[in-house]
């Protein structure tokens, strides 16, 4: 559960307000400090990935695990991130500080009932939209769609999770996989870094045409799913194939390596 989910939670300056607003702000000095600021960058780069791919308007998030916090995009236009807007929230946080998504409580949810999420990315694809408004679960109909899961699941309400409980029901729905559909709210995506959290979400949104189209094609004649050996051997390679997918969506945003951070690639 997340802390603060009684009668009382919510928005509001509270003990964490503020937190995180400079690229210095709780990671102190020396390496540990560098460390942060590179995962802030990391964090920023992707959300501008996000945007430039055409996957969020004016809504969407980005966020990574760091210690005992989670650093996310603030709640703006994710073209103009920058790692010294992103905002740190501990992840026992009882309010969202000033300028934090007010659906950063979906994050926070996440985190805690998933501790191999390491990223996690918000967006609203169409194709996501149409999806989830289709099925309950949506199965792999093709090799890369298995990167996001054995299946993808619908969390049938279309309530904006904005407030702890709310969250906390949408982050059941989410027990495995790297990928959860929101029936007319978007989607969310996890990764081991924030690109790859964005990797997932084109992903996604890739999937979900997929099906629609595969859908529409058969008419009253049931798609094919992958099977669970095939399922199980496309996860097999994620982890080595993923991170070649994120640096071609990079590229294809025209985002460069950053400089600050010669050699890193992220996952």
């Amino acid at each position: 559960m997340i802390p603060g989910s009684g009668p009382g939670a919510g928005l509001g300056p509270g003990p964490e307000a503020g937190l995180g607003q400079g690229p210095e702000a709780g990671l102190g000095q020396g390496p540990e400090a560098e460390a942060g600021a590179g995962l802030r960058r990391e964090v920023a780069e992707a959300a501008i990935v996000l945007a430039r791919l055409g996957l969020v308007t004016a809504y969407g998030h980005v966020s990574a695990r760091a210690g005992a916090s989670m650093l996310i995009t603030p709640a703006a236009d994710l073209a103009f991130v920058t790692g010294s807007g992103v905002i740190e929230v501990p992840l026992m946080a009882t309010a969202l500080p000033r300028g934090a998504p007010a659906e950063g409580w979906a994050h926070l949810a996440l985190y805690h009932a998933r501790p191999d999420a390491a990223a996690i990315a918000r967006a609203q694809p169409v194709s996501a939209f149409a999806a989830a408004a289709t099925v309950s679960v949506m199965v792999p109909l093709h090799g890369q769609a298995a990167w996001l899961g054995e299946s993808v699941p619908v969390y049938d309400d279309a309530a904006l999770l904005r407030s702890p409980q709310q969250a906390e029901r949408a982050a059941s729905s989410l027990p495995a996989g790297e990928a959860l559909l929101l029936r007319g709210n978007g989607a969310l995506t996890l990764g081991a870094a924030p690109g790859l959290a964005v990797a997932r979400m084109w992903l996604l949104a890739a999937a979900c045409d997929v099906y629609l189209t595969a859908l529409a094609a058969s008419a009253a004649n049931p798609v094919t799913p992958l099977s669970a050996g095939e399922v199980a051997s496309w996860r097999a390679v994620g982890d080595e194939l993923l991170p070649r997918l994120w640096q071609h969506l990079r590229r294809r945003a025209g985002v460069r390596p950053d400089p600050c951070a010669p050699g890193k690639e992220q996952g």
